[in-house]
């Protein structure tokens, strides 16, 4: 009895935990997606705007995982899938802007692009650090970490592009960093979905 009490406490536990984590990621995510887009829009730079979309995919991700902090394997596998979608469907967004740029073309701000990917790097980096000691609890809080792995990555490359854009003073750097981030979105999703099938087979 007293073993059973121990081991519900202890899935409490792993659950706040948990929560706790998800809310503080959640709560940067969704700042930095307000700050980041503002300055995307105001630097017309795609590259910036794809880093802020991953933002806000993100922020629906954890307010997802908080769903399903509580939830059985199935419930965590069907919401995993459903987070595969929404970044499937930031990647489409992006390349619909890059499309844009190619018709519209301009110059990116290189000061803005710089100074704002440093600063989500800033962010996206406590959230990696958070989440990495939940990666390997469940499907819901792996996929989790997924998305904030891929953080990192992008504001890696759009502060390449803000010196690419600057020494070349052409918008090509832009739209080539932004292509390469819908790459990296698409195949994130793809292993988010496969993964969360893969799980779902196995709870059904």
């Amino acid at each position: 009895m007293a073993g059973c009490c121990n081991d519900n406490c202890s899935l409490d536990k792993l659950q706040e935990r948990q929560r706790g984590t998800l809310l503080i990621v959640l709560g940067i995510n969704a700042v930095m997606f307000c700050v980041i887009a503002t300055a995307a829009l105001y630097g017309k730079s795609t590259a910036l705007l794809a880093d802020s979309l991953d933002n806000l995919g993100d922020a629906l991700t954890y307010a997802l995982s908080l769903y399903a902090v509580s939830r059985g394997a199935a419930a965590k596998a069907k919401v995993a899938l459903f987070k595969g979608g929404l970044i499937f469907l930031g990647a489409l967004a992006v390349a619909a802007q890059i499309v844009y740029r190619l018709f519209v073309p301009s110059v990116p701000l290189f000061e803005v692009m710089g100074a704002f990917s440093l600063l989500g790097l800033a962010a996206n980096g406590a959230c990696l650090f958070l989440l990495t000691r939940h990666r390997h609890e469940d499907v819901n809080m792996a996929s989790v970490w997924e998305c904030s792995r891929n953080d990192i990555a992008s504001n890696l490359s759009v502060f390449v592009a803000a010196g690419a854009v600057w020494l070349t003073g052409s918008n090509w750097p832009d739209i080539a960093v932004a292509l390469g981030l819908v790459w990296l979105l698409l195949r994130s999703a793809l292993r988010v979905m496969a993964s969360a099938r893969t799980e779902l087979r196995a709870a059904v």
